[in-house]
Order: structure tokens, then sequence, then C-alpha cells
């Protein structure tokens, strides 16, 4: 049995099956938290569910790479990373936008939305536990969730800063570092991806010489 690839079909039916658990999470809680977010009126928020949407697409295209070769993983994982470093930037100027038109955002609704992001992204993490150390399109996967949990925390601190400060400012301030988070996973992922690829070639390169 030990040629039949059985062991290579169950380790891409489990990395399946927990990339589509991590996009249902983290669609849901997107929709969740876009809609918490605008009657909260709260940067973080958004900024936050922008993160969950980036993850959800990314988790999207780590399903169709799972199966495939590590040059096809590699790639999959860098496209995830242009997707994050694009809703990094939208962030970015929505953080930009609000800075000059103002915002009154709703403390209560951003700690307990917060707080239920928080819990879906720690089960995120626990479900992925066990393969951090997969290939490239899990690894992305891994810095994904643990970046969330991070900028679930911040938005919590922000919403307590917000009613304790009676100030619009943590939020901006909460909502620009989730951006740099999110700026911060695609760089790490375009980076890891890249090392992947230039790995294939270097081994393609060997095999070459060798023939």
């Amino acid at each position: 049995m030990s040629g039949c690839g059985c062991e290579v079909e169950i380790k891409n039916s489990s990395q399946k099956r927990i990339l589509y658990w991590l996009l249902g999470i983290n669609a849901t809680m997107f929709l969740i938290e876009i809609t918490i977010g605008i009657l909260a009126d709260s940067t973080a928020l958004i900024a936050d569910s922008l993160d969950m949407l980036a993850d959800a697409i990314v988790y999207g295209i780590g399903i169709y790479a799972v199966g495939q070769s590590i040059l096809y993983k590699a790639k999959a994982a860098q496209i995830s990373g242009y997707f994050q470093l694009l809703l990094g930037v939208i962030i970015l100027i929505d953080i930009t936008r609000r800075l000059f038109l103002g915002s009154e955002p709703i403390s209560s609704l951003m700690i307990g939305m917060g707080f239920i992001a928080l819990i879906a992204n720690v089960a995120c993490l626990v479900i992925i536990r066990n393969h951090k150390n997969d290939e490239v399109h899990m690894r992305a996967s891994w810095i994904f969730s643990a970046n969330d949990v991070i900028a679930n925390m911040g938005v919590i601190i922000a919403g307590v800063l917000v009613v304790w400060l009676d100030s619009r400012v943590p939020d901006l301030v909460i909502g620009c570092i989730v951006s740099i988070v999110v700026l911060r996973g695609a760089w790490m992922i375009l980076k890891d991806a890249e090392q992947e690829v230039l790995n294939k070639e270097l081994q393609k390169g060997k095999v070459g010489d060798s023939l």
C-alpha cells in the first residue's frame, strides 16, 4: 500500500476540509462584521471585516491549490498575498476619508463584535494548527488566522478607549494598525511564495545539470 498514494490523498482531503471550514467562518464573519461596522461607524471594525474578506478569498484560492504541484501552490499563495495587499490599501483609503470627513464610532458595538470575531478566529487557529507547517498555501492560511486574532484584540481595545477617552482617535489608530497587520501579512506571504518558486527553479536547474 506504500505506493498507492493514499497518504497524499488523505492529506489533500484533510487540507481541503480545513480550508472549507476557514472559508465558511471568514465569509460569514465578513458579512456580519461589515454590517455592524457600518452601523457602528467604526473604521476598526470595517478594516477587520475587510481582513476577513481577504482571508475568505485566500482560503478559496487555497482550496483550488490543494493537490496541485508545489509551484502551483506557490502561485496561489502569491495571488492570495496580492489580494491582502489590495485590501490593506483599501483600508488605508477608508481611514484617510474618515480622518477628513469625521466619524462617530459606537464603542459597545465595537467591543461586542470584536469579541465575536476573536472567538471565530481563535476557532480558525485551532482548526488549522496541525497544518501550520505544511506547504506554502497552508502556511499562508495560518499567518492570516494569527493576524486576525491580533486585529480582533485591537478592535476590542479601540472600543474600550473610544468610550474611556470619548474620542474617535483610537478607532482610527486601530484601523491603521489593522491595515499594517494586513499589509505585513501580504508581504510575508509574497516573500514565502517567492522563495518557494525560487527553490523550485533551482531544483529544476540541478535536475537539468545532472542530465
